[in-house]
């Protein structure tokens, strides 16, 4: 097998890792220094902010490096993008499950995402690593990922309870804590005790679906390549955008019912891609064109869907600074 090489020098290594502290360095102490809830309108610009930038560098990778890596690198980028969306389902159950208050919402993102920056980093090295000393196990990770497309489809309309999953059972019986908010912070005191608040219990929910999800995505973008800077910065530049996409999105899920449709064909073929991979020959160009086609269908199904079907409902199950369930606010 030939050896796994990176087009990346470590100059560049270092300047894509500065340029992502310095963005959430900027984020939290400019943009969200005071807590307040994301608007619409706000979730939108940053959304627009994440896409942008990350076409500019897919462009700065094009024009460096050829069409091949910028081609492999938007391919990536989509994937990731389009699997963290499932990320947003989870999300809107667990902030609800636990009445987060709207504006303490983007402090547990924020720190989540930051955690899920070094797990994913670490993942895909080891990954990187695996695959260039056991060639087999692309064929392991393309049935897992088969598998978990075919599963994600049986599975579309089942509700997600994580808040009464094992992990939340085992951390409120080891992890002394209390239902009682402390403003935006994730420790409190109580008669002397330092205590763990709801927006702790948030945090460790949002960081163990991470790890799940990731457990999918990352193989998912060896289909593509196993370059790890083309890996790393996809996967990155997705997962930074994670933050703006659920509050763009959180309020009108509903709307896109056969989404887990789209997302389980997209597992389906980039695992068969994997499997097959020493008996079909794919360009990067040939599965960009699929996994677009296969989610912009199931995105233009679930809105014709969405509009001839009545409202139900409020719009938007998250909670607002009081606990309470309220559409989401459009400005």
């Amino acid at each position: 097998m030939d050896s796994i090489h990176t087009l990346a020098s470590p100059g560049m290594w270092a300047g894509f890792i500065a340029f992502v502290f310095a963005m959430l360095a900027l984020d939290l102490g400019v943009f969200h220094r005071k807590a307040h809830a994301v608007s619409f309108k706000e979730a939108g610009a940053w959304s627009a902010v994440w896409v942008s930038l990350a076409l500019t560098f897919n462009g700065i990778l094009w024009w460096r490096f050829g069409s091949g890596p910028g081609m492999e690198f938007l391919t990536g980028y989509l994937i990731e993008k389009s699997l963290s969306v499932d990320n947003i389902f989870v999300f809107v159950v667990i902030f609800s499950a636990l009445k987060i208050p709207a504006i303490h919402q983007h402090r547990v993102l924020f720190w989540g995402i930051l955690s899920a920056l070094v797990l994913r980093a670490v993942m895909i090295f080891a990954g990187v690593a695996m695959l260039e000393r056991f060639h087999w196990l692309i064929y392991v990770f393309g049935a897992f990922l088969i598998l978990t497309g075919i599963k994600l489809f049986v599975q579309r309309n089942h509700e997600e309870h994580p808040e009464d999953g094992w992990l939340m059972r085992t951390a409120r019986r080891v992890i002394p804590s209390t239902p009682r908010f402390d403003g935006q912070h994730f420790l409190t005191v109580e008669n002397g005790r330092k205590l763990a608040t709801p927006l702790l219990m948030a945090l460790m929910l949002v960081e163990a679906s991470d790890v799940l999800f990731a457990l999918d995505s990352i193989p998912a973008i060896f289909a593509v390549t196993r370059d790890p800077f083309i890996v790393f910065t996809s996967n990155i530049f997705a997962i930074l955008g994670l933050r703006s996409l659920f509050f763009l999105m959180a309020g009108a899920m509903e709307k896109f019912s056969y989404l887990k449709v789209g997302l389980s064909g997209v597992l389906v073929f980039v695992g068969a891609k994997m499997a097959l991979v020493d008996v079909v020959h794919l360009s990067p160009a040939i599965s960009l064109g699929v996994i677009a086609l296969v989610l912009g269908a199931s995105i233009v199904a679930s809105l014709v869907k969405a509009r001839h079907t009545p409202p139900q409902g409020p719009e938007a199950p998250a909670p607002d600074a009081g606990g309470k369930l309220t559409p989401a606010t459009k400005t």
